[in-house]
């Protein structure tokens, strides 16, 4: 019988425990990018469910949705749009700054960054309470862009980040359900 990628992804991702602070168990992906096979399977298996569906770019969320995402638009043969944190984009920007648990963030990206009614694919490594995700949606539609769906390694379930980005698709990938 042959493992399912959550299977494989179950084994690889560690736990560490109090990271950053105590209380919290932080999902570790260092172990899956030190393998490539099993790196190639996160790729096509994202691929393989956005195929299809009219993903006219990738947008990865700074810094961990880089590593996944430029393969995946390569293989979606579409353009990737970094999104990152607020002063790191070097042309003119727009930006969304939005709440979190203790205080607030800012991300941004060009503002030629997506053409107008370009459906784009949101891609990050983990799925919390899905707030940077749905600040990284309202820069898509700030540009007049729109959200294809979503995808993640990870999604924390009892955060309810899932239900949070349904109000901009019902395309939400997650390979590993915690």
């Amino acid at each position: 019988m042959t493992e399912t990628i959550e299977a494989k992804l179950t084994s690889a991702i560690r736990d560490i425990k109090d990271f950053p602070k105590e209380g919290i168990v932080f999902k570790d992906i260092t172990p899956v990018l030190k393998d490539p096979v099993l790196c190639g399977e996160v790729v096509d298996s994202i691929v393989e469910y956005f195929k299809g569906k009219g993903v006219d770019a990738v947008a990865g969320i700074e810094s961990r949705g880089f590593l996944f995402g430029v393969e995946i638009a390569r293989k979606l043969n579409v353009p990737f749009v970094p999104v990152r944190k607020v002063g790191k984009l070097p042309y003119e920007t727009i930006s969304h700054k939005y709440e979190l648990e203790y205080g607030y963030s800012e991300i941004e990206v060009h503002t030629d960054a997506f053409e107008k009614g370009q459906k784009v694919l949101i891609h990050d490594d983990l799925l919390a309470t899905g707030g940077t995700a749905a600040a990284a949606a309202e820069l898509v539609n700030k540009i007049g862009a729109e959200v294809a769906g979503f995808s993640f390694l990870i999604d924390l379930t009892f955060l309810k980040g899932s239900e949070r980005l349904n109000s901009y698709s019902n395309n939400i990938q997650s390979l590993v359900k915690y």
